[in-house]
């Protein structure tokens, strides 16, 4: 049987499986959250190099945020991250969930980020 960590990994795997037949060259903005922050991060596959990066630990989000781990401060990330993106010339990205389900703090990234001006 296999454990938790290896059953996330294949998750993970697979979602970002399916995301690379369809990315055609876009860059990936992948997600990944903790139980007190989320983080974000627009990645170039072909190159391997991140383009831009935002989470909850950035000194300019910290100070004005309760807390880390809420939908109002994922949502910041997503509009820090779009802007970020958009300094590096990026506007299309593919949304790279991870192994965590599209609800709650992910989705409020993923709204963010929309409202920060990236299309995927």
């Amino acid at each position: 049987m296999a454990s938790p960590k290896e059953n996330f990994r294949k998750r993970a795997a697979r979602v970002r499986r399916s995301l690379k037949a369809v990315a055609n060259g876009r860059p990936r903005l992948s997600v990944h959250r903790s139980s007190k922050n989320i983080y974000a991060q627009v990645i170039d596959d072909v190159q391997g190099v991140t383009l831009a990066a935002a989470s909850t630990l950035d000194a300019s989000l910290k100070s004005s945020l309760k807390t880390g781990a809420d939908t109002e401060a994922a949502a910041a990330v997503g509009k820090l991250l779009a802007s970020r993106a958009k300094e590096a010339g990026v506007t299309e990205v593919v949304f790279d969930r991870g192994a965590f389900i599209y609800h709650g703090r992910v989705k409020a990234v993923a709204e963010g980020a929309r409202e920060g001006g990236l299309t995927f």
